[in-house]
């Protein structure tokens, strides 16, 4: 069958983005054909949109996408034609990580989630005849339509609006993830997020959930430390002309036990290290541009600190997702107020609002 699909097409690095009337591929084995109702904008979106990371252009982009099923390729079970579903990144399934229930660091995550083409080799979309390339984290949601996997695809019972489905399939997934599984923030711990974003909010929404007894939110824009405190944190920081390490000592005086950091600024990140208690952990997940580098002190460390990276909240989104998304249905994971709703023909004016910080994270409607 062909399927045509309307898509935000980014021609040229550093450019906007077109809408644009393709013809998508049918699925193949292992993959399914899902219709897209919502897809949020993620800071890796305006990274591989502004900077050369090894995608081929022309492209669609975007990587948190939410819809229904509309058909599958042989060897799909899990989900059917009419399920609901919060597509997240690809994994292959066979390498030692993905074996052993780490897929985030799977060995062939560059291929499947930044290569531009489906797993078999094929260009995702066509203009003319002519290839426009996709399958961006398995999926290339800036569309109507999309080709995902089996792996990627994750089916919702939750009666969520797809507007709020789609940012756990990354950012909510990797903020949250980064301060449940890679920091296992406790409540008899103290923690700060550097960079007050989605992907900030949404580990502070877990050190909130997990009942952390001081909770720091550090960010440059006044409006999104009101919005932390409305969502739990018990302090905030303006980081404008302030020595971090001892703006957070002020707070914590033996220091910080939990620190995640999104901003992937040199200064910021040394700042988060002198902060730590002893024994304090520091994860970074920011991309960041090429040629940056982060200096500290390496007796910094000393007193069992630890920097560490992670890679979507070192979380699984078969098991993940759904149980995130239980935790919002539940009202221990309250997202709603970090959304702002965008048509996809607004897609560059959201794009704008997001990196000026006018808007936490939009979120583009498809349907």
């Amino acid at each position: 069958m062909t399927t045509t699909t309307t898509a935000a097409v980014l021609r040229q690095r550093g450019g906007p983005y077109s809408l644009e009337t393709l013809e998508l591929a049918d699925p193949g084995p292992g993959q399914l054909l899902v219709r897209l109702a919502a897809c949020g904008i993620c800071f890796t979106d305006v990274g591989v949109q502004r900077y050369e990371q090894g995608t081929p252009l022309p492209q669609v982009l975007g990587h948190e996408g939410a819809g229904t099923v509309v058909a599958v390729g042989d060897g799909v079970t899990h989900v059917a034609p009419g399920d609901r579903v919060v597509l997240s990144y690809a994994s292959c399934g066979a390498c030692s990580n993905c074996s052993h229930d780490h897929p985030q660091y799977c060995s062939n995550f560059m291929m499947l989630n930044y290569a531009g083409v489906l797993s078999d080799g094929r260009a995702p979309f066509t203009l003319a005849g002519a290839p426009v390339y996709g399958g961006f984290f398995g999926q290339s949601s800036f569309a109507t339509h999309a080709i995902a996997y089996a792996r990627n695809t994750v089916k919702v019972d939750a009666d969520v609006p797809f507007a709020l489905l789609a940012p756990f399939g990354c950012g909510l997934q990797t903020g949250a993830g980064t301060a449940y599984n890679t920091l296992d923030v406790q409540a008899e711990q103290s923690f700060a997020v550097l960079g007050a974003g989605s992907v900030g909010l949404a580990a502070m929404l877990a050190a909130v959930d997990r009942g952390c007894h001081s909770i720091i939110a550090v960010d440059r824009v006044a409006a999104r430390l009101d919005l932390a405190r409305q969502l739990g944190a018990t302090h905030t920081i303006l980081a404008e002309g302030q020595d971090l390490a001892a703006a957070l000592r002020a707070i914590c005086a033996t220091g910080v036990d939990r620190i995640v950091d999104t901003t992937g600024v040199s200064a910021v990140v040394r700042g988060g290290l002198e902060a730590l208690a002893s024994r304090g952990e520091l994860a970074m997940l920011a991309v960041t541009a090429p040629g940056t580098e982060i200096t500290f002190n390496p007796n910094t460390l000393l007193g069992g600190r630890a920097i560490r990276g992670a890679v979507e909240g070192d979380a699984d989104p078969q098991a993940f997702i759904p149980w995130l998304i239980g935790r919002h249905v539940a009202g221990r994971f309250n997202h709603t107020p970090l959304i702002r709703e965008y048509p996809l023909s607004a897609i560059n004016e959201a794009v704008a609002d997001m990196a000026a910080g006018r808007v936490v994270k939009p979120v583009l409607i498809l349907d």
